[in-house]
């Protein structure tokens, strides 16, 4: 405690504390320091201990009345959240400074050290410091408690494709864990044909709807249930469902287009091979090159199925193979792949050793094969096919073999793969045994297609040694390391690793 007052002149001469009789610069008070800390305390009527709310799950402290806010230790934010729970108490004093004292991450209190001024007898102004604790105690947000009750939600985005293959669910998976969709999620269950994401608010759930509507083809539909309503504040409690239909088609499905779609994406042919679903479905024509982007609601306006499944493809052996280099595209033909290779190639099946029956027909894997490579195809000479539009089509415009992808040894290109990619943590109705296969096939896809990697997070695995290459001894493609991030894994901050970085 100190006087404020403006420094002495020169001429000016000392008077006796009328209390003590100490000798002292003249003062209004005309009492010296120590007899007037014994007769006014300006800092009476401020507390010296003050308990905060902190949720020890989310991180977060409570402003009151009913506000959580993130504020990291010695923050601004901490200070102004501790000064607003002293301001109805120093409201007949001056606030000069304020700072926090150092004290022990796990003690639960937070010290603050305060300056304050005050005027008290005959206009003298006394400056004075203390320091207030602030007891901090645990008491779960409402966010966290709905969390913890996990039945709990009042909105839910049901994703929904209806197709053999989860290719498209993998891909949607990690730009969800990209943009970190996931973090406002109360559950996420996975089901039949789907995934379920359960919110606490409508306003995350349409959050996630319309990312999916950037992300992937997809339409969506919103409905609401009324659950309770209060006739006094004339306020309701609904429960929101939002439904997401993914377009049927995934990666390596071979279609068959409307002849009124084929025409107006450039008179390509109807029967096409998707090579990739971002947010639009891209196709290719395996007799031409030529390549077209569907959009939903272009898909939806002109609807085409899948004509196989990935597990009705079957493997093939390149007999001869004859590169087409002039290709003379009709009139009003759209763009052609830069990409691919168009090529003539006689193929057998593997099965079919035996016999001398080979297929022919054009792929756009020109680039790919070689005399003697296996590749996967679906067979149309001998497969049962029900589509209106392929039922519809001139028989000789439709091909006997259409083939898919390049096959590799896929237990070498297993052993082989250093890298791995971070999953969602969701509940599962029941393990699908081909589950696994279906998981290992996207992260071919990943390792054959670029621009399909590029959105995603693809993290080194440090169990296994890396080698810097392209590609395998028998020309898989691999991800070079220049693409791959390292999995950080940081503990929580009140322990481990992460209380010794506090520390230092």
């Amino acid at each position: 405690m100190e006087y404020m007052q403006a420094p002495p002149s020169s001429s000016q001469g000392n008077i006796l504390c009328c209390t003590c009789g100490v000798p002292i610069p003249p003062n209004p008070a005309n009492v010296c320091v120590s007899c007037l800390r014994t007769q006014v305390d300006i800092s009476e009527g401020i507390p010296k201990q003050v308990s905060i709310h902190f949720c020890r799950q989310c991180e977060r402290y409570l402003q009151p009345p009913g506000t959580w806010v993130q504020c990291a230790l010695e923050s601004r934010e901490l200070l102004a959240l501790c000064l607003k729970k002293l301001k109805s108490s120093m409201a007949k004093v001056r606030l000069i400074d304020a700072g926090f004292l150092w004290t022990e991450p796990h003690s639960k209190r937070i010290k603050m050290k305060l300056t304050i001024q005050k005027e008290v007898m005959n206009g003298a102004i006394l400056q004075q410091v203390f320091v207030v604790e602030f007891v901090i105690q645990a008491q779960m947000c409402e966010d966290c408690h709905r969390v913890e009750a996990k039945d709990f939600w009042k909105a839910v985005v049901q994703v929904r494709q209806k197709t053999v293959h989860k290719k498209t669910f993998y891909y949607l998976e990690q730009l969800i864990l990209k943009h970190k969709l996931h973090q406002n999620t109360v559950r996420i269950k996975e089901i039949h044909e789907g995934i379920d994401f359960y919110y606490a608010s409508k306003q995350h759930a349409q959050k996630m709807v319309d990312f999916l509507q950037c992300t992937v083809p997809c339409r969506s539909k919103a409905s609401q249930r009324l659950i309770s309503h209060d006739v006094h504040t004339n306020t309701y409690n609904y429960k929101s469902t939002f439904s997401v239909e993914i377009v049927p088609v995934c990666k390596d499905n071979v279609v068959c287009l409307s002849p009124r779609l084929a025409q107006s994406l450039g008179n390509m042919g109807q029967v096409c091979v998707c090579i990739r679903v971002t947010s639009s479905i891209h196709l290719i024509d395996p007799n031409t090159l030529q390549i077209a982007e569907v959009d939903g609601n272009t898909f939806w306006r002109h609807p085409f199925n899948s004509l196989c499944s990935p597990r009705q493809l079957e493997e093939f052996i390149v007999m001869d193979i004859d590169i087409i280099r002039d290709q003379k595209l009709g009139a009003g033909a759209g763009l052609r792949s830069n990409k691919h290779t168009l090529a003539e190639v006689w193929v057998q099946k593997t099965s079919e050793m035996d016999s001398s029956h080979q297929y022919h027909c054009r792929t756009f894997l020109g680039h790919l094969l070689n005399i003697g490579d296996l590749v996967l195809g679906f067979d149309f000479a001998n497969a049962n096919i029900n589509d209106e539009f392929l039922n519809k089509m001139n028989p000789h415009h439709v091909p006997d073999v259409v083939l898919i992808k390049k096959s590799y040894d896929r237990m070498k290109r297993l052993k082989n793969r250093v890298w791995k990619l971070r999953e969602l943590d969701r509940e599962r109705d029941a393990a699908d045994t081909d589950d696994e296969r279906q998981y290992n096939e996207f992260l071919e896809d990943l390792e054959e297609d670029e621009m399909l990697r590029k959105n995603i997070n693809i993290f080194r695995d440090t169990s296994k040694i890396p080698v810097e290459s392209d590609t395998d001894d028998d020309g898989a493609p691999r991800i070079s390391l220049a693409e791959m991030l390292e999995d950080l894994s940081l503990n929580d901050a009140t322990g481990g690793e992460g209380a010794d970085m506090m520390t230092d």
